[in-house]
């Protein structure tokens, strides 16, 4: 009975090898598998990297890139060269602070009479508004919209220090040029003052204005847009009434906004001068006059007046005509201070341009206010 049961070792040694082996490679091929799942897994959540799935980049996209590269690049450039134009105008100030000092001691003056205080600056509001058109963000590049949001700062700086300050509005508040006041600047515009800041449209954007200024701080009517008597009474005597031209010339539909007028180059109206209650839209657009008639189409669309500014009636200039947004901004403002269009051209429009008073020579024009020398610093663009 021994001799039938019995096992030889070393047979049981290799039946348990066998089935060692086996399960070895079962074990290995369910690793093998395992991964296999894992990676496809892997590969199907992650993003393609497979360069035909990705298209090269066209090359108007590369020259964009280069071209924002080279800003970039340009950027401390720039800020040194705005140092050194500040300090310039600093040391002319301090120049023409001698001089006056000189002439008084030479004719037996007290300087500090002849360096008389400017007048303390307070704040007259007058029921006029300016409203900055900010929808034109698909027609600009990168850096045309971080020019014009250098722009819509002066204009707020300039319009908060002037003598009368008109209701400054910005409508079409979106896009790239808000998120640039959001993050890049910090959100200074928060803390500016008597500014009206919207994503509706210009038109609704007028609309609050209009409430705005008709309302109890609307501010005060000054002599130079309070309306005219011819326009107060038309049933008046001829010989009463003035025979100055209106304030813009009347276009021929009968259903336009009367309370606004859109500025556009494209206009075959001229403003004269500026009325209450009135807001003045001007189109927020940096594009090196690629785009022809947008802000005229966009007043036509909206059935609002068109006028241009007075700029060839007054003006001889050396070279084009477009102005910047701020600038724009600028001469209606100092038209509020001394009603002459001809004295806000020379104080605004910088001396690059070439530009002088028709009939008179161009230095003598310049003096008219020793402030205008600084103006010639003045770029179009700005970081």
């Amino acid at each position: 009975m021994a001799a039938e049961t019995a096992v030889d070792p070393p047979n049981v040694a290799d039946a348990l090898d066998s089935t060692s082996d086996s399960g070895s490679v079962e074990v290995a091929n369910g690793k093998r598998k395992a991964e296999t799942e894992l990676e496809r897994a892997a590969k199907k959540n992650s993003p393609a990297v497979d360069e035909a799935n990705d298209p090269p980049l066209s090359k108007n996209h590369l020259k964009r890139l280069k071209r924002q590269e080279q800003w970039e690049g340009f950027k401390e450039d720039r800020r040194s060269k705005r140092k050194d134009k500040r300090h310039e105008r600093q040391a002319r100030k301090r120049a023409q602070k001698e001089a006056i000092i000189a002439e008084a001691e030479a004719a037996g003056i007290d300087p500090a009479t002849a360096l008389q205080p400017k007048e303390p600056w307070r704040f007259r509001p007058v029921p006029v508004s300016f409203i900055i058109d900010c929808d034109f963000e698909q027609y600009m590049r990168d850096p045309e919209i971080v020019s014009l949001s250098s722009q819509i700062v002066r204009s707020y700086a300039m319009n908060r220090k002037a003598k009368y300050q008109a209701s400054l509005h910005i409508s079409s508040w979106k896009g790239k040029l808000k998120s640039r006041f959001e993050t890049v600047l910090k959100n200074t515009h928060q803390n500016w003052k008597n500014v009206g800041i919207h994503e509706c449209d210009f038109v609704e954007a007028a609309k609050r204005a209009h409430e705005q200024m008709t309302g109890r701080h609307g501010g005060e009517i000054i002599d130079l847009i309070k309306p005219r008597e011819a326009e107060q009474d038309p049933g008046s005597d001829a010989g009463d009434a003035r025979t100055d031209p209106p304030a813009v010339a009347e276009p021929e539909e009968e259903d336009v906004d009367r309370s606004i007028v859109y500025l556009t180059s494209e206009s075959p109206h001229t403003l004269d001068r500026l009325e209450a209650n009135t807001s003045y839209i001007v189109g927020g657009i940096v594009d090196k006059n690629r785009e022809k008639g947008l802000c005229y189409n966009r007043a036509k669309e909206h059935k609002v007046r068109t006028a241009k500014l007075p700029i060839g009636e007054f003006m001889a200039m050396q070279s084009r005509f477009v102005l910047t947004t701020n600038q724009v901004v600028e001469i209606m403002a100092k038209w509020l201070e001394c009603g002459d269009w001809g004295q806000a051209f020379m104080e605004v429009i910088p001396k690059r341009k070439g530009g002088i008073l028709k009939g008179e020579d161009g230095e003598a024009a310049a003096t008219k206010d020793a402030d205008a020398a600084g103006k010639e610093e003045q770029e179009e663009e700005d970081a």
